[in-house]
């Protein structure tokens, strides 16, 4: 009776230590995945400097660099496809979120995110925006229309009680600072929040390759390299035509307002394109990425005989121009009727779309600018943001 009794002990201790092997070398395993550096791969971006990608064997890490100007704080996120949510054991705090990839469900704050969504063919992911009205592109309007893109209100006081009953896997927003309330309630429900910083960019093409990140949330890594390849070789081949050209015509930018003229500065991604362009930038000598603010005086001096008159602010006619400063009408290229803008060119609700998309397709903007200052260039490329005003 006592050799049975320790003989059925002996069995239940090995099952247990069986099970606890068995836990133990789950739980390693998990770590395994979850620490393994080795096969850490960084993809490197070509231009930009705001975010990067590293990809492991079971997950990816997003980090975002510089969510604001002159940003101290980073955000980094894991990016892991369901099948792999089991292999991983991921430390809470030592990420600003979990996302299961590729979304279904996406906020985003801006317009200039919509195109990279469009892009990439994952539009019906979109479920809620700030501002719908905003938005030109007809094919996301049709989903508007259709009411399956629900309105958030205004960026700056986003709806969070319609957002979070939307439940998004995630919100692309952008930040100033990182003081938002709205955004601090969002990511106490547990949904996060990545800072999109790709209007902190210094270069047109930096801008433009935040396309990949939208390409790593959605599994679509492929997709997203090969359209942004397509935007950089355009740009390019745009640039380097433009070049060949020996004659550079002046440009003029901006307008007044209230006494004072603001226009791009000399290092701003509009000086850049202008640049590219083949043009001689009147006020390319100032330093800074900003935006100018200079007296009538100064802008007169230096730029009433300039040849192209580009981005006269939101005004659409020369009329509402003159009108708004009779000192308008005394530069040439106001009299000779070469003024051009892309304030005229809207979705059907009123959204400029050169808001929408020149950040990502930039080498949209470079041809429009090319066609306009070297009209012999580009046979019979009809500009796609800005028109002359009438």
């Amino acid at each position: 009776m006592l050799q049975k009794q320790i003989i059925k002990l002996l069995s239940i201790t090995l099952v247990l230590l069986g099970i606890i092997s068995f836990v133990q070398c789950k739980n390693q395993e998990k770590e395994t995945y979850s620490n393994e550096i080795n096969n850490a791969t960084i993809k490197k971006n070509k231009y930009a400097k705001g975010f990067d990608i590293t990809v492991y064997d079971f997950y990816k890490v997003l980090t975002i660099k510089s969510p604001w100007p002159n940003s101290k704080q980073s955000y980094s996120y894991i990016l892991v496809n369901e099948s792999n949510l089991e292999h991983l054991s991921i430390p809470q705090n030592e990420f600003d979120g979990i996302i299961t990839i590729p979304l279904q469900r996406i906020v985003v704050t801006s317009t200039t995110h919509i195109p990279a969504l469009e892009l990439l063919n994952v539009e019906e992911t979109l479920v809620g925006f700030p501002g719908l009205d905003y938005i030109s592109s007809q094919k996301t309007r049709k989903r508007i229309d259709l009411g399956v893109v629900r309105e958030l209100g205004k960026n700056e006081s986003i709806n969070t009680e319609v957002l979070l009953t939307l439940s998004p896997d995630v919100v692309i927003g952008f930040g100033i600072d990182g003081k938002n309330k709205n955004f601090e309630i969002i990511k106490n429900s547990n949904i996060p929040i990545i800072y999109n910083g790709d209007w902190v960019e210094n270069s047109p093409l930096a801008k433009a390759e935040w396309i990949k990140l939208f390409g790593a949330l959605y599994n679509k890594n492929k997709e997203a390299d090969s359209i942004f390849n397509t935007i950089e070789a355009n740009y390019l081949n745009a640039k380097a035509l433009a070049k060949k050209i020996e004659n550079t015509p002046t440009i003029l930018s901006g307008a007044m307002h209230n006494d004072i003229w603001y226009l791009p500065n000399g290092d701003s991604i509009e000086a850049q394109l202008l640049k590219d362009a083949n043009t001689d930038y009147l006020f390319k000598d100032y330093t800074g990425t900003g935006s100018l603010s200079l007296n009538f005086e100064t802008v007169y001096t230096r730029a009433s005989h300039a040849t192209i008159w580009l981005s006269p602010s939101n005004y659409k006619t020369l009329q509402s121009l003159e009108d708004s400063n009779s000192h308008h009408a005394m530069f040439e290229a106001f009299q000779n009727k070469n003024v051009y803008s892309f304030t005229n060119t809207t979705g059907k609700s009123g959204g400029v779309l050169y808001f929408e998309l020149g950040m990502t397709r930039p080498d949209l903007v470079l041809k429009d600018l090319i066609k306009i200052c070297h009209p012999g260039l580009l046979g019979d490329y009809e500009p796609y943001f800005f028109k002359k005003l009438d």
